[in-house]
């Protein structure tokens, strides 16, 4: 469903993805992982068609970017700490913007089983201004899902979210990526992306440093892995 070969991405004089190789398939949950400043936000951003690779190959549900950007827009789901919303509009107000948008047809039922998979349908008639950033951020979600994309894309979901916001939100995730969507997640909660994610890439300095699929985790958690990962990619730039 993804595949990114060789990509570059320079900001002027600064290389930010150098070379990056990236592959998900249909159904896969990827975590993708790093410190700040590792590239993961620019690289979503590509993916998501909002911003363009200086070099290499992106494709996105078969279709190439940024030539095909329209035909991946209309597959793709995307989620970040900004909820993208009307807060003068109801909840059902919105999702009717943007089924408009999207171009659905007869879409009152699909509104309406998409606030019961976010778990608002009791808060349809409210308007989103009077919500709490939890639940702005499920009705985000349904926005997102509104079309049926083959691939969600979510950019740190959880940057805002208190405990029992948070778990909510694993919640709707979990019942996202259970219909076969590819998902790619960006997080800096390592134990989250634990419970939810079925790989872990690490991204640093530009490029995956390590992949390891939850299964072949071991004995090992996803921290140590990711601190291995880390000192490794530090120590081959040392030496290289």
């Amino acid at each position: 469903m993804i595949e990114v070969k060789k990509l570059v991405k320079r900001f002027g004089m600064k290389t930010v993805l150098r070379g990056m190789d990236f592959r998900a398939e249909r159904g896969e949950f990827v975590a993708l992982l790093g410190p700040n400043g590792a590239g993961k936000t620019t690289f979503l951003r590509i993916l998501s068609s909002l911003a363009r690779p200086s070099l290499g190959e992106v494709k996105v549900a078969g279709y190439q970017l940024p030539h095909h950007a329209a035909q991946v827009r209309a597959r793709l789901g995307v989620v970040s700490h900004m909820p993208l919303l009307y807060g003068d509009l109801t909840a059902q107000e919105n999702l009717e913007f943007y089924a408009r948008m999207y171009g659905i047809t007869n879409y009152q039922l699909r509104i309406t089983e998409v606030l019961e998979l976010v778990g608002l349908a009791s808060r349809q008639n409210d308007l989103v201004r009077t919500f709490s950033r939890g639940m702005q951020q499920r009705l985000a979600i349904g926005r997102a899902v509104l079309h049926d994309p083959e691939v969600m894309l979510f950019d740190e979901p959880y940057t805002g979210l208190d405990q029992d916001a948070s778990s909510m939100l694993d919640e709707v995730l979990r019942s996202v990526a259970a219909q076969g969507r590819t998902v790619v997640m960006t997080s800096h909660d390592l134990a989250r992306a634990e419970d939810l994610a079925t790989r872990f890439d690490i991204l640093t300095r530009g490029v995956i440093g390590a992949s390891v699929s939850r299964a072949s985790l071991g004995n090992d958690n996803l921290l140590t892995f990711y601190k291995q990962a880390l000192a490794a990619q530090a120590g081959t730039q040392v030496h290289t």
